[in-house]
């Protein structure tokens, strides 16, 4: 009985070892194969630290009023502009001199026209299929959802400023974002000034 015991215990040490030496080679392996879909838990804090001190909830995020004002509503953190929410009509005359914003900060009328802010969480109808080059380009050049041959990014997305962060800053802001709850909401397209009624 003994001898049984101590076998046992012999196999199990060999295989806890073996799983561990295992383990660990994957790790290694994954961090030297390291993509854009890998992100450490540090990387993923770092970025929602910058999202949060650059102010990212301010426009991005739906708010739900509270005792002071408008407030995140974190149900639909990041999501944009709610589709379901209609803007009224404004006066366009006004409009080239005064930039307005809806309640809740997702929505803003200008010179240029009617801007809704984009959904930035992890869901298909966010960011949730973007690559990192993808997300780099739509910061650094300023395109929209980061593809060649399409729109600028409108006013008042201050990508001009943002595009000098750094490419580590860019990507765990990126991995902060695709770790979010994702948040199905299509946002509506942007209005030209000259299709404002």
């Amino acid at each position: 009985m003994k001898k049984i015991v101590i076998l046992l215990t012999a196999i199990t040490l060999v295989t806890g070892t073996a799983v561990f030496v295992s383990c660990n080679e994957k790790a290694d392996a994954k961090e030297a194969t390291f993509n854009t879909t890998d992100f450490t838990l540090q990387q993923i804090k770092h970025g929602e630290y910058l999202v949060t001190a650059m102010g990212c909830d301010d426009c991005h995020s739906p708010k739900v009023m509270g005792p002071h004002g408008p407030e995140v509503d974190f149900l639909r953190r990041f999501s944009g502009h709610p589709s379901d929410v209609a803007i009224p009509a404004g006066d366009t005359t006004a409009m080239k001199s005064w930039l307005l914003f809806t309640h809740d900060l997702t929505a803003y009328v200008g010179p240029w026209g009617t801007t809704f802010s984009a959904n930035l969480t992890s869901d298909s109808t966010g960011i949730g299929m973007w690559k990192f080059e993808q997300f780099k380009k739509a910061i650094r050049e300023g395109k929209l959802k980061g593809l060649d041959g399409t729109r600028p990014i409108m006013p008042p997305m201050p990508w001009t400023q943002y595009k000098n962060l750094s490419d580590e800053d860019l990507r765990d802001i990126f991995a902060f974002l695709k770790s979010t709850k994702p948040v199905k909401n299509v946002v509506p397209a942007f209005i030209p000034a000259t299709a404002m009624k």
